[in-house]
């Protein structure tokens, strides 16, 4: 045996082959049965495409940068559990593109943030954090309650997302300014929406109209469904999965 391990050792083109046949083998067990199943990603009930509003303000909260302060994955230990809440699911994040796990925790993780505080918190924080939080190194979003939403291209951004594997209907695409706008009007009839997208926080807009919908709503609405889909206190961990 010792003999040829040195014959092998000592034969460079030999040990290549030799290494690329096992570096082949590994690989092809690895990755042939991922063809056999149509997901890596476990199917949870609840989890669903973010509405028009939702996605919107997922793309704010991308642009700002807040993924470089705040993770959204809770991992599998004691001491995140009992902080954060149930340690995040794959499925969880199967409609970010890209996802937002986050690489550091200069704020807290955001992964269950939605419904842990008010709207006038979130208004509040967003406009200057230390007023809630003292010690907030975080800067004031208070612009974007000045700045207006851009409704034109919603339906065009559902597309997108379909198009790379979020399933948007025709319908939800059809009717996604419609269904943005319901969700800041508490007034209104909402019933539509949230028959396509279950869950979503219906709220008075910050710029306190329908018709004037604000950066800072959209980014209310992302954040307040955060976390809220998968209703772990109501069902056995055994029935999560469908």
């Amino acid at each position: 045996m010792k003999l040829r391990q040195e014959t092998i050792e000592q034969n460079a083109i030999l040990l290549l082959v030799l290494v690329l046949l096992t570096v082949s083998i590994g690989g092809l067990v690895e990755i042939v049965p991922l063809f056999t199943i149509e997901s890596t990603i476990e199917r949870v009930k609840g989890v669903r495409p973010y509405s028009p509003l939702e996605l919107a303000g997922r793309d704010i909260y991308v642009r700002e940068g807040c993924y470089l302060c705040h993770s959204q994955q809770i991992r599998p230990f004691r001491d995140e559990v009992e902080r954060y809440g149930h340690y995040s699911l794959a499925a969880e994040s199967m409609y970010d593109h890209p996802f937002q796990w986050g690489s550091k925790r200069i704020g807290p993780d955001l992964a269950r943030i939605g419904g842990k505080y008010s709207n006038d918190w979130q208004v509040a924080h967003l406009n200057d954090p230390r007023d809630v939080v003292p010690e907030s190194l975080m800067p004031s979003y208070a612009f974007l309650g000045r700045h207006q939403l851009d409704l034109e291209h919603i339906a065009a951004h559902l597309a997108a997302n379909r198009a790379v594997g979020v399933p948007y209907s025709d319908e939800m695409i059809a009717q996604a300014r419609a269904d943005l706008l319901a969700q800041v009007n508490p007034d209104g009839d909402s019933s539509a929406l949230l028959k396509r997208y279950p869950g979503a926080v219906v709220f008075k807009s910050v710029g306190g109209s329908p018709s004037t919908v604000t950066e800072m709503d959209a980014l209310l609405a992302y954040l307040q469904i955060l976390g809220t889909e998968v209703k772990f206190r109501d069902v056995d961990p055994a029935d999560l999965v469908q």
